[in-house]
């Protein structure tokens, strides 16, 4: 029997919501939100009868009866370090959220707000894969001084869905492989997904890895403490630096990577220097995640929105093409991916958050 899934998506300027029936798309809607509306509340948990509005008014508009759907599923939010999975909404999650214990942001939003469309429809409301998905082996989360461990913050969502198509593709399951997938979006994540867990990868949120868009990625240690020292920058200012006005904002002018391609190939050497080194970086990362899974790969997968690049393509499957077969996912994938974590939740396959 067919089932509809209603997938929710809470963003900083915008909330996507879609529902799918069996892997199709049935309903597709991106709402809006301009600065002076989101101005009117003073933290994100206060938006939340103003997005849940909106969403109501999205799904009238499309003629979508919450009663012909069979769960719904919201974007993960900030919460306590979990290993990767559906998960379903419960009090202790929503009472996480609604407190921003973990930090605030607008994917705090998704699981409050699936719960209460979940609760009017009496059908299931599921979180899948947040970003603060913690599944690290225990070496990959050491530095070299005792104050500091990783933190695992990364593309959870789209890094396990491309995983799991990559594995379904080949007919493997997703517990039996090793991949290194590299997400390259507004951040660049690159993770070792081996035997069903992201055992390493890169803090892609706030200073770790190679640099995106507006993120400066890893920065030299001792130069960085000599700024922050220097009486010249404030801590916010610093921190912007790293995640905001970093990146290529700062070393060519744009947190578009299709300006700066176009810039590249219309032969501007600033900008083919920055581009080339983007490459650069990624292709690095994916080398050193090969090294880690003892050079046994079965394959390399780009997602994420600068996928689409086809010189970005082509100059990381030199760069890495001989380690392993190298699979594209262009894109970002998330309502789909929410979808596909929907249904596994139908079929039984939800934890429960605790």
């Amino acid at each position: 029997m067919a089932q509809r899934i209603l997938v929710v998506n809470p963003g900083s300027t915008s909330t996507k919501i879609a529902v799918f029936e069996d892997g199709k798309e049935l309903f597709n809607e991106g709402v809006c939100h301009t600065a002076e509306e989101l101005a009117r509340f003073p933290t994100i948990a206060s938006q939340f009868e103003f997005r849940e509005k909106c969403i109501r008014d999205a799904l009238s508009v499309g003629s979508i009866d919450l009663e012909s759907i069979a769960c719904v599923v919201g974007r993960g939010g900030l919460l306590k370090p979990i290993p990767g999975g559906v998960y379903s909404v419960n009090q202790a999650m929503k009472e996480e959220l609604r407190n921003a214990r973990f930090g605030e942001h607008a994917s705090n939003l998704g699981a409050l707000i699936a719960d209460a469309l979940a609760m009017e429809a009496r059908v299931p409301a599921f979180i899948a894969d947040p970003v603060v998905v913690d599944e690290l082996d225990d070496v990959a989360r050491l530095y070299g001084h005792k104050l500091f461990r990783k933190q695992s913050i990364f593309h959870a969502l789209n890094q396990k869905a491309v995983a799991r198509r990559w594995a379904s593709e080949n007919a493997r399951r997703y517990e039996d492989i090793r991949l290194v997938v590299a997400h390259m979006g507004g951040g660049v994540s690159v993770g070792l997904h081996k035997l069903g867990r992201v055992v390493d990868v890169n803090n892609a949120l706030n200073g770790e890895g190679p640099f995106s868009p507006e993120r400066s990625g890893t920065l030299p240690a001792g130069a960085l403490a000599k700024l922050c020292f220097s009486g010249s920058y404030t801590e916010k200012q610093i921190l912007k630096m790293i995640n905001g006005q970093g990146g290529m904002v700062s070393l060519a002018g744009t947190n578009d990577m299709r300006v700066l391609e176009a810039r590249h190939l219309a032969g501007d050497d600033g900008a083919s220097l920055v581009y080339n080194a983007f490459i650069y970086n990624v292709g690095k990362a994916i080398g050193a995640l090969a090294a880690a899974a003892d050079g046994k790969l079965d394959g390399i997968v780009l997602t994420g929105g600068i996928a689409y690049g086809k010189p970005v393509q082509e100059g990381l499957r030199r760069m890495v093409g001989w380690m392993a077969p190298l699979t594209v996912y262009p894109g970002e994938g998330e309502l789909e991916a929410l979808a596909a974590a929907g249904e596994r939740g139908l079929a039984g396959d939800a934890r429960e958050y605790r």
